[in-house]
């Protein structure tokens, strides 16, 4: 999947969704991933992956499709998705897909030491806990000198 295009189209509804994957598949050399549903709101959002051109013809033809059937929310093409990209397109909420297989390999290293703590965890503490110490500081008189009073209303101009 890193170097190709993912096209994203969002409809209300699974029927305009369906109508849409199928004008999208159609119309274009395109693969299709599968489509996601929302947790709410009745959004379901179709995934489709191609090369640039092709995802940009197929995503048009899926919009315009889906828009007679019923609302498109969204679309939109990512040219040449990121390396690391994938776990977000092939997720375990899509569904119709084969999940990717991951790019990622572990190398476990034979001559290591596993690390023990031996220091008792703490006890998660709240921020409510903790009550803030206020420092009363002893209050000094102000004395205020009468016979000084404001220059600024006896000035003239």
């Amino acid at each position: 999947m890193p170097g190709q295009s993912l096209g994203l189209i969002e409809t209300v509804g699974l029927a305009a969704a369906v109508e849409a994957a199928d004008a999208a598949m159609k119309s274009a050399h395109v693969t299709l991933v599968g489509y996601e549903l929302t947790q709410g709101g009745g959004l379901v959002t179709v995934k489709l992956a191609g090369e640039v051109g092709a995802v940009n013809a197929a995503i048009a033809a899926g919009v315009m499709a889906a828009s007679k059937v019923g609302t498109v929310f969204a679309h939109k093409v990512i040219a040449r998705t990121a390396q690391y990209l994938e776990s977000m397109i092939y997720s375990t909420e899509t569904t119709g897909m084969t999940p990717a297989k991951s790019t990622f390999t572990t190398q476990k290293d034979p001559q290591s030491i596993p690390v023990v703590n031996v220091e008792a965890t703490p006890a998660p503490y709240s921020c409510m806990d903790f009550q803030e110490e206020v420092k009363k500081e002893e209050e000094a008189p102000v004395i205020v000198n009468k016979s000084q009073k404001s220059r600024r209303g006896n000035r003239r101009k």
